[in-house]
C-alpha cells in the first residue's frame, strides 16, 4: 500500500516545526549568553517575543493568511536573529539547547503586555484608516 501523496509534506512540516523549536530554544539560551551585542539581543528578544506571544500578526482563524505568520514571519525572524548571532556562541546555545528544555513560566503578566501592545497596534491601525477614508470625504 503507498502512503497518501500528503504524507511526506506533512512529515517535512512536522519536522521543520520540530527543528524551529529547537532554534528557539537555542535562540533563549543565546539571548542569555553575555557577549550578545545589543542589536542581535534586540532581534532576538522580538523574535522569541512574537514566536512565544499568545497573539498572532495575523489571527489563526483567517482562512490560509491566518497559517502565514507561522510559516513566513517565525522562520524569517529566527533566520535573521540566527544571522546576527556569532558563530561560537550559537554553537553554545545549541549545545544547551539540545541539553534539555528550559521550563519557561506561564506569565499571565507577560501575555497581557502583548495583548495591550496588539490592542494599541490595532487602535492604531484602525485610526489611520479612518482618517484615510474621512479625509477623501
Amino acid at each position: 500500500m503507498r502512503p497518501s501523496p500528503g504524507t511526506g509534506f506533512l512529515k517535512r512540516l512536522r519536522d521543520r516545526a520540530g527543528l524551529a523549536r529547537k532554534e528557539i530554544l537555542a535562540l533563549y539560551h543565546a539571548y542569555r549568553h553575555p557577549d550578545i551585542p545589543l542589536l542581535p539581543r534586540i532581534i532576538i528578544f522580538i523574535t522569541l517575543a512574537y514566536a512565544l506571544s499568545p497573539v498572532d500578526l495575523i489571527p489563526d482563524f483567517i482562512p490560509v493568511l491566518g497559517y502565514l505568520d507561522d510559516l513566513i514571519i517565525i522562520p524569517a525572524l529566527i533566520s535573521l536573529s540566527i544571522r546576527l548571532i556569532p558563530e561560537q556562541i550559537m554553537v553554545e546555545s545549541r549545545a544547551r539547547a539540545e541539553q534539555g528544555e528550559v521550563a519557561l513560566k506561564k506569565n499571565w503578566l507577560f501575555a497581557l503586555l502583548f495583548i495591550f501592545i496588539w490592542i494599541i497596534i490595532a487602535i492604531s491601525i484602525l485610526a489611520a484608516i479612518i482618517r484615510l477614508v474621512f479625509h477623501f470625504y
